[in-house]
């Protein structure tokens, strides 16, 4: 009952004019900084911190968290549209959104996006609002043999939930994990694979290669096939909103299940990226459906939903304990600590007033931001009709400016090329590009929770297995690394 007054309470802070004037703005910028490649939440709210610095914390949270909430509703578009993650955590979603919108059908891609992330994020705020404490308590148990069978985890459901070849998928994985090791070694400092260039002594940033593999490349596949001097059918009808909102219900199910596993990826901190494929392989594999990867309305609803609700729900450890759980919460942080506020247990106390005011943002800046992405439904799938060899050079010179803007290296832009290149190889060899895609995001993290795991028990593996949470986590991934071998195990004596 007490958090109930305290969310009122906070609701009558939040929707004070100049505060939802802010959020209106705050998502309007989100959605343009989630569209434009290789910028990113977390870039988008450090370029646009200073904007704060004169209003009050409050006011100032509510603003950058609604940036926040555009940037996760803008990602999906370009995904969608032209095959281009705006945001590391749409990759998953151009799997079955790019060939929907290639069938005619952007307006449904888009609704069922953008009504997903509303429905994972209005989740994950509803159990910050009532599950704070508990889950607090939770997250304090995780060190770095916990990060790692978190990790484990994702890897393990990604070849045990997948359909395809268990042989493609372990080899594009292990070509990812073979690039996240390029650059400096965090655990030693010494530099690996660099090959005396100085330029890759940071290794390949993700953002360039995804830009690379799924934008680039498709052109390339495109070129191949012929540039269309006629645009995609694109129906623009005011009832597509509602037509693909009939259809949704039926898919709850999967709903759910995504929910649980962004909120999970998002305490632990795993993150939305990997929430994203996760919950698209357990979704791909537990659908009857064997039109996954060719436009399956599913295969949006997973991911989008999934990341969505980890990356709200990466707040509440940076709220109750001051561990970021995403880089995005890790700004946000720091906007915090400038603004004198210490993020921990004490800040529930000490500051009602602004953490209550910030969880009642949460429901009214998500709320603006479906209404604004879905009022522009019909704008957004009306670009399909321009002819592609039209928008192919325009969509060339925003993926070279936006791997320029990542590092601020022309290197960068000859890197994305070559990603584009191995993105089209890819496809040509039938070769699946997620598991390569998630090894690189999450493979040096891996690593070094891995190698930290080692130093804490002096080489022993039994550290996986130490504690009642590294042991269920673990033992889950082993279990799903298996679930091939045992199906067919189980199909052999039925």
């Amino acid at each position: 009952m007490e958090e109930i007054n305290a969310l009122f309470n906070g609701f009558a802070i939040a929707m004070s004019p100049f505060n939802l004037l802010l959020m209106l703005v705050g998502v309007t910028l989100g959605v343009i900084i989630g569209v434009l490649p290789g910028l990113g939440g977390a870039n988008g709210i450090a370029i646009l911190l200073p904007l704060t610095f004169t209003m009050s914390p409050t006011s100032a949270i509510i603003m950058l968290s609604c940036i926040y909430w555009g940037a996760l509703f803008g990602g999906a578009i370009t995904s969608i549209l032209f095959n281009i993650p705006g945001e590391p955590w749409s990759v998953a979603t151009t799997f079955d959104g790019y060939p929907m919108a290639r069938k005619g059908k952007a307006g449904q891609a888009l609704t069922a996006a953008f009504t997903s992330s509303f429905v994972g994020a209005l989740f994950a705020i509803v159990m910050i609002t009532f599950l704070a404490p508990l889950v607090a308590k939770f997250a304090l148990k995780f060190g770095p043999p916990e990060f790692f069978a978190v990790y484990l985890l994702t890897f393990c459901s990604f070849v045990g939930m997948n359909k395809g070849s268990p042989f493609k998928t372990i080899s594009a994985m292990m070509l990812g994990f073979a690039l996240a090791t390029v650059g400096m070694d965090t655990v030693t400092g010494q530099l690996r694979l660099t090959f005396g260039n100085p330029e890759l002594m940071r290794g390949f940033d993700f953002l360039i290669a995804v830009i690379g593999l799924f934008g680039i490349g498709e052109i390339l596949l495109s070129m191949e096939e012929g540039l269309a001097f006629q645009g995609a059918a694109a129906k623009i009808r005011r009832q597509v909103v509602l037509n693909t909102w009939a259809q949704l219900p039926k898919y709850w199910a999967t709903s759910i299940r995504s929910c649980l596993i962004g909120c999970w990826m998002g305490i632990t901190p795993g993150g939305a990226t990997p929430a994203s494929f996760m919950a698209y392989g357990v979704a791909k594999r537990m659908s009857k459906s064997k039109n996954f990867g060719k436009g399956q309305m599913e295969g949006i609803i997973a991911p989008e939903t999934a990341a969505h609700a980890a990356g709200t729900s990466a707040l509440l450890p940076m709220l109750s304990l001051g561990i970021p759980g995403s880089p995005t919460a890790a700004v946000l942080l720091g906007g915090l600590l400038i603004w004198g506020l210490q993020p921990g247990p004490l800040l529930f106390v000490e500051k009602p007033d602004f953490v209550w005011g910030l969880i009642a943002s949460m429901y009214l800046g998500n709320i603006a931001g479906l209404i604004v992405v879905l009022t522009c439904v019909p704008l957004f799938a009306s670009i399909l009709k321009i002819p592609f060899s039209i928008i192919a050079p325009v969509i060339i010179v925003i993926c070279a400016v936006g791997a320029y803007t990542v590092h601020n290296a022309v290197f960068d832009v000859w890197l994305m090329l070559g990603f584009g290149f191995l993105g089209y190889l890819f496809k040509k060899l039938d070769y699946p590009m997620a598991p390569m895609v998630l090894a690189l995001v999450l493979g040096d993290r891996a690593e070094d929770s891995f190698r930290q795991s080692m130093l804490i028990s002096q080489g022993s593996l039994g550290v996986f297995f130490s504690s009642y949470v590294v042991t269920g986590i673990t033992s889950l991934a082993l279990l799903m690394l298996l679930w091939p071998l045992i199906g067919k195990v189980i199909k052999k004596q039925s």
